[in-house]
This record gives C-alpha cells, structure tokens and sequence, in this order.
C-alpha cells in the first residue's frame, strides 16, 4: 500500500490557484481525491451570497419598492376592476355634471350637480392614490356610453335636460353602488379601505338623485 502526492500551481493575473492531488493504492484499487483552492472564486461566491441581501435593503428604504418589487400590480382582478370602475364612473359624473351646472335652471339638480363634482373630484384624488400606489395601469377614457350621454345631455334643455341628467345620475350611482359594495370583500386591505370610505357618499347619492328625479316626473 502506498501514498503518492502531487502538487501543481497555476497562476493568473493576481488570483492564484494550486491543487493537490493524491494518489492511493489499496489492494490493487486506486482513487484520486484533488483539493483545489481558487481565491476568485471564493470572492465571486461571497459576491453572489452578497448580491441578495444589498438589493434587499435598497427595497426596504423605498417603501414603494418594498411593496413592489417586481414593479406588478398589487391587487387582484377585483381590485383592478373596482379601481378602473370607480375611476371611469366618477370622471365620467364630473363632466355630466359640469354640463348640468350650465345647462340646466333648476336649483335642485344644479345643487347636485355642485355636490358631484366636489365629491367626485375628492374620491378621484384617492382613487388615483391607489391606482399609483399598487401600480394599476391606466390612464382611463371615458367609455362609449358615458361619452354618447354626454354628447347627448350638450343637446338638451330645460326639463327634458334635467330628467335625462338626473336619470342618468340614478342609473350611474346603482352600478357604482354594486361596485363599491363588492370591492369591500376583496381580500386587497387598500381596496378595501377605499371602497369603505367612499360607499357611504355613493349611497348618498344615489338616494338624492332618486329624490330628485321623482320630483321631476
């Protein structure tokens, strides 16, 4: 039985490696084992097992970063949906309404009129929050009907307008209603938060463009 050492260096640049090898006999059978030590990559490895907890900490100071760190959206389709919806609607009742202010004579439905678009304007102001904060991609158009209701309300006025207009405003607030009200199940706790605060206005709202449009029958 016997035991023979090699040992061989190679050197490039300012990193060194060497290896030693062994050679053993046992019994007729032989077996090689080779320690090899390589000072780059030792620092490669430290680098890589580094790397991780840098970008880590760069995210932690960026809350933003921190809560998306792959830059997607943070809320489900749900979420993405009631945002988009509730965006779409409240744009779309600010501009009927700034119509209604000018177009319309009668004091109650201009007095809502007023009412949406101070309100509206405050829930857009916190929607949009939100759609930046979870990274929600948009901007977001108004949709065909809203667009033709408009264009057809800039055609009317007197007491066609305003039974049109509040009519609207009737239909617009019960889908708004279903929306606000399904979103304060979503499992997102900002989404909810948002559909929380804001339903009890959109109810509100609802019940006077009721009040007012039967008013006007």
């Amino acid at each position: 039985m016997g035991r023979v050492r090699y040992i061989s260096y190679k050197r490039k640049g300012r990193s060194q490696q060497y290896s030693v090898q062994y050679k053993t006999h046992c019994n007729n059978n032989c077996y090689y084992r080779t320690d090899v030590h390589n000072d780059t990559m030792k620092k490669l490895i430290f680098a890589a097992m580094l790397l991780p907890v840098l970008l880590f900490t760069q995210s932690c100071d960026d809350p933003k970063r921190a809560n998306n760190y792959n830059n997607e959206s943070g809320v489900d389709a749900l979420g993405n949906n009631f945002i988009k919806g509730a965006i779409e609607g409240s744009n779309a009742e600010v501009k009927a309404s700034k119509v209604a202010e000018s177009r319309s004579t009668n004091p109650k439905v201009t007095e809502f009129a007023k009412m949406m678009i101070n309100d509206h304007t405050s829930a857009l102001e916190k929607l949009y929050k939100l759609k930046k904060k979870e990274l929600v991609e948009g901007p977001y158009k108004l949709d065909q009907p809203h667009q033709k209701l408009i264009d057809s309300l800039a055609t009317l006025s007197g007491d066609q307008f305003d039974r049109a207009y509040m009519q609207a405003m009737v239909a617009d607030h019960e889908k708004a209603v279903d929306l606000f009200k399904e979103a304060t199940g979503d499992r997102h706790g900002a989404v909810q938060t948002c559909a929380r605060d804001l339903l009890p206005k959109i109810e509100e709202h609802l019940n006077s463009a009721k009040s007012i449009f039967e008013g006007l029958k």
